[in-house]
């Protein structure tokens, strides 16, 4: 009972982090970025939803707003902080499962805190799901910073270092996360075929057909900037074709979604609060699209009316 307790605490911690992206999803009209006498509260709601381009809407911010951001290149820190720290996670995970090593003190401090170490089964194949989740963000964190420092063309866009400090506390929180779904008591000597379920199969699937559209999504934006020789030859803003750009403003976003969807898949569906964890990176990315396809609007006025701004003909 205190393990689910304790779990749930997580769990709720996440809805309430994905409430926070609704509200903000839901307020970004009633707080609109260009409002005369706004004021400081307006200007600061506006500076922290909005980053690279979309800040563009926020229209002149105050010389102290302006001296909280920083490049948004720094995104590369996100991924770099996070193959660090999952990949660190995923070494011990995966020693403490096959080879009979130790959880560090510190980690299994925290199981007992949210109750783990009381658990003696494992239901649902939750260790080698929770192993496979953490090497599938691992991936995704390496394939990102791959992108970020050789395929993405950065413009002079930037964050509020608000959002920036917070990206470097989610990619630890998440990889955490994926920790604490595993109890202390870990197996080892079970072979490896007779863990892997259906569901594992879907789930890695799913992920590699997001993974690769987001890639090539990516590319797609970054070849807007290029000369067909490669080399960059414009950092301003136009206006994305083929792939998943035929249906949405942002597919690379929708994409994300789905990477975490099919990470809840391969937990097995059960995990609530994996779902919650995909519930925040809904709202989160949401948010992020809509503001893009609004600047998009605002700014050709011959985009294609018929796409969306997240998901494919419905949002």
């Amino acid at each position: 009972a205190g393990a689910g307790a304790m779990l749930a605490v997580l769990g709720a911690s996440w809805a309430l982090l994905a409430a926070a992206f609704l509200a903000a999803l839901l307020l970004r009209r009633r707080a609109p970025a260009r409002r005369p006498g706004g004021g400081v509260v307006s200007g600061l709601f506006q500076d922290l939803i909005r980053y690279g381009k979309t800040k563009r809407g926020c229209g002149q911010r105050p010389a102290w707003l302006r001296l909280l951001q920083v490049p948004k290149r720094w995104f590369t820190h996100f991924y770099v902080v996070s193959v660090l720290w999952n990949g660190f996670l995923l070494i011990w995970l995966f020693q403490a499962e096959f080879l009979g090593g130790l959880l560090p003190s510190w980690i299994q401090y925290m199981h007992r805190a949210l109750g783990r170490d009381s658990q003696s089964e494992d239901v649902g194949n939750e260790h080698f799901s929770a192993l496979l989740v953490l090497l599938l963000l691992w991936l995704h964190s390496c394939r990102r910073l791959a992108e970020c420092l050789w395929t993405s063309v950065f413009s002079n866009g930037v964050i509020h270092i608000v959002q920036y400090c917070f990206g470097l506390g989610y990619y630890i929180a998440v990889g955490s996360t994926v920790l604490c779904q595993v109890p202390t008591n870990i197996r080892n000597g079970e072979e490896l075929s007779v863990q892997i379920c259906w569901y594992h199969i879907v789930g890695v699937m799913m992920y590699i057909w997001a993974s690769l559209h987001q890639h090539r999504c990516l590319v797609i934006l970054a070849n807007l900037r290029k000369s067909k020789s490669g080399k960059v030859v414009s950092l301003s803003h136009s206006v994305p074709f083929g792939d998943w750009f035929e249906r949405v403003s942002c597919p690379h976003y929708f994409a994300e979604l789905l990477i975490y969807v099919s990470m809840a898949v391969t937990l097995g569906f059960h995990n609530m609060t994996w779902w919650c964890v995909v519930m925040y990176v809904l709202f989160n990315q949401a948010l992020a699209a809509v503001l893009c396809h609004e600047f998009y609007q605002k700014n050709f006025s011959s985009y294609p009316k018929h796409r969306k701004a997240f998901i494919p003909f419905v949002f």
